[in-house]
C-alpha cells in the first residue's frame, strides 16, 4: 500500500476515534470533559471537515452542562443549607470559566452558518456567592474557636485561611488565624528525671531538652523543656533515668608472637642434589626468595565502660494518665591499646601499627562517660518520638 494513502487512513481512522469517544463523553454526561476534548481539536483546526461534528458537540455539551448547573444551583438555594455555599460559588467559577474556555474560538460555525453559544455574565453571582462564603466561613470560624477543641481549631484556621483568599473585608483576621493556629497546637512538656543514685550531668541534662536540636516541631505540635506562662500543657514526655552502670577501670597486659611470611628478591632453583635448575633454553630458573619474619608484641589494654538505661513515659496531661512507656539505653565504651614490640616489624598487620604510637591515657571520669552516652540518647529520644506521636 502507498505510504501516503496508508497515511491517509490512519488519519481518518484517529479522527474518527477522536470524534466517538467525544460522543461517548457527551453521552455519559461527562460534559466538561467533552468540552475539553473538543476545544483541544478545535484549537489546532477548526475549519477542516472534521471540526463540524467538534463544534455540533461542544455546542450539545455546553448547554447540557449549563442546564445541569443552573438546576443544582437552584436545587442549593432552595435547600439553603450555609454549609453548600461553597459549592454554590464553585459552579458559579466552572459556568464562567466554561464559558472563557470557548470565547477564543468563536465564531464556529457549520455550513458557513455560525453557531449560537449563549454565554451569561456571572459576575455577580460570583461575587455575591463569594461574599456569602467568606462571610459564612468567617462566622463558623469564630464559633469552633469558643469550643476549646483543638480539632475544631485546626478547622478554624484552614477555613480563616481560605477566608483570607476570598475577601479582603475582615480586619481582625490575622488575629483569628493566630488565635486557630494557637489554640489547634498541641503543647508538650518535656522532663527529665532522675531515678538513680547518681549525679546526671548537667550538659547531658540540657542536651537532652534542647528540643529545638530536634527537628520535631511541626504546624500543630511544639516541645517545651521549660514551662511557658500563660500556656496550658496537653501531654508530658517524661524521660526517666533509671540506671546507670559503671564498670571498674581496667588495664588487661598480653603478650603474643605473630610471623609472616614474605618475599625477599629471588633465588636460583635448586633441585634435590642442590644444583640449580635450569629451563628448556638453558637458562637458570628464578623463584621467590620466600622468609618467615617473626615479631614479639607486649599490648596493653585500657578498657571501662557506661551503660545509661532510661524509660521514656508518655503523659496525658488532661487525665494524669500514662499513654505509653518506652524502654532506651545506651553504651560508651573507652578502650585504649597501646602495644611495644620486639623482632621484624613486617610481621605486623598494618591496621595495627598505630597501637605501637600510642601511649597510656587518663581515664575518663564516670561524668564525663555518662555525659558521651548522650548523642546516641538524643537519636533515640528522637526515633521515639517521630514513630509515636501523640495525635496524628
Amino acid at each position: 500500500m502507498n505510504k501516503t494513502i496508508f497515511y491517509f487512513f490512519l488519519f481518518i481512522v484517529v479522527s474518527s476515534c477522536g470524534v466517538k469517544s467525544t460522543e461517548r463523553l457527551v453521552s455519559e454526561g461527562e460534559y466538561d470533559a467533552a468540552i475539553n476534548k473538543a476545544t483541544h481539536k478545535l484549537r489546532k483546526n477548526k475549519t477542516n471537515k472534521k471540526s463540524v461534528a467538534y463544534i455540533s458537540l461542544l455546542n450539545d455539551a455546553f448547554v447540557k452542562a449549563k442546564d445541569r448547573d443552573n438546576r443544582e444551583i437552584t436545587f442549593l438555594v432552595k435547600d439553603a443549607n450555609p454549609q453548600k455555599l461553597e459549592q454554590i460559588f464553585t459552579i458559579y467559577k466552572n459556568l464562567n470559566a466554561r464559558q472563557e474556555s470557548i470565547r477564543p474560538l468563536l465564531p464556529l460555525k457549520i455550513s458557513g452558518k455560525e453557531v449560537a453559544f449563549v454565554f451569561e455574565d456571572y459576575t455577580e453571582q460570583i461575587i455575591s456567592s463569594q461574599k456569602a462564603l467568606a462571610k459564612y466561613l468567617y462566622d463558623n470560624s469564630k464559633a469552633l474557636l469558643y469550643t476549646k477543641d483543638k480539632m475544631n481549631a485546626r478547622r478554624a484556621y484552614k477555613d480563616l485561611l481560605y477566608v483570607g483568599e476570598l475577601s479582603a473585608s475582615y480586619p481582625d483576621l490575622n488575629s483569628l488565624i493566630n488565635e486557630a493556629q494557637f489554640k489547634g497546637t498541641d503543647f508538650i512538656h518535656v522532663y527529665t528525671r532522675n531515678e538513680t543514685k547518681m549525679i546526671i550531668p548537667v550538659d547531658l541534662n540540657n542536651a537532652l531538652l534542647d528540643f529545638s536540636t530536634y527537628g520535631l516541631d511541626d504546624k500543630w505540635t511544639e516541645y517545651h523543656s521549660s514551662k511557658q506562662k500563660n500556656i496550658s500543657y496537653d501531654y508530658a514526655i517524661g524521660i526517666g533515668f533509671k540506671q546507670i552502670n559503671i564498670s571498674p577501670e581496667q588495664v588487661k597486659e598480653r603478650e603474643f608472637t605473630v610471623e609472616k611470611e614474605i618475599i625477599e628478591g629471588k633465588i636460583k632453583k635448586l633441585d634435590s642434589r642442590g644444583r640449580v635448575m635450569k629451563d628448556s633454553l638453558g637458562r637458570e630458573i628464578m623463584i621467590d626468595n620466600v622468609k618467615i619474619v617473626k615479631a614479639l608484641i607486649n599490648e596493653v589494654c585500657q578498657f571501662k565502660t557506661v551503660q545509661v538505661v532510661a524509660k521514656i513515659d508518655y503523659i496525658n496531661l488532661g487525665n494524669n494518665q500514662l499513654i505509653e512507656s518506652f524502654p532506651m539505653s545506651s553504651e560508651f565504651v573507652f578502650e585504649n591499646i597501646y602495644a611495644r614490640f620486639k623482632g621484624d616489624k613486617r610481621a605486623i598487620e598494618p591496621a595495627y601499627l598505630p597501637n605501637f604510637r600510642n601511649g597510656p591515657v587518663p581515664f575518663p571520669n564516670n561524668e564525663k562517660m555518662v555525659f558521651d552516652t548522650g548523642e546516641d540518647l538524643k537519636n533515640q529520644l528522637k526515633a521515639i518520638i517521630k514513630r509515636n506521636k501523640l495525635r496524628r
